[in-house]
């Protein structure tokens, strides 16, 4: 069953989401970031670019060519797409991903802001009442 981790109290959501793709990426396991905002992705993209002082962190579009796709490990899309060896789904957007139950691990990622806060908290119940294993990370501020 797929099990749901929450990161809370995200200060830039954007950078937990890089810190979470580079773990994954030490792990050697394939991810895929969903965001239903373009820009979002657009952001994340300069971002994951840049992480990284010495390197980068390697990913592409889901609409990138295909044999990109399947051999890039961290992949950015607007749609919930189940690529080959993909285990994790780090979900950006403010509601649960759909097709999230195929993958073994979901990332959920709440900012700090009144509204971000309040999709999370519906997102959590969501997956609380529908039985699924939840992992909760209180994110300190630094």
């Amino acid at each position: 069953m797929t099990e749901i981790y929450f990161y809370s109290n995200a200060a830039d959501k954007l950078r937990v989401a890089c810190r979470l793709c580079e773990k994954a990426l030490s792990q050697n396991a394939r991810i895929i970031v969903y965001a239903l905002n373009q820009t979002t992705l657009e952001k994340l993209d300069k971002l994951l670019w840049t992480f990284q002082q010495t390197s980068f962190l390697p990913h592409c579009f889901m609409h990138d060519d295909t044999a990109l796709v399947k051999s890039t490990p961290i992949v950015l899309s607007g749609s919930v797409v189940l690529e080959n060896g993909c285990t994790i789904l780090l979900n950006l957007h403010e509601q649960c991903p759909p097709d999230f139950a195929q993958f073994k691990r979901v990332i959920e990622v709440a900012g700090q802001s009144y509204a971000d806060k309040i999709s999370a908290r519906k997102r959590y119940r969501f997956y609380q009442q529908a039985g699924y294993v939840l992992h909760h990370h209180q994110l300190q501020q630094h």
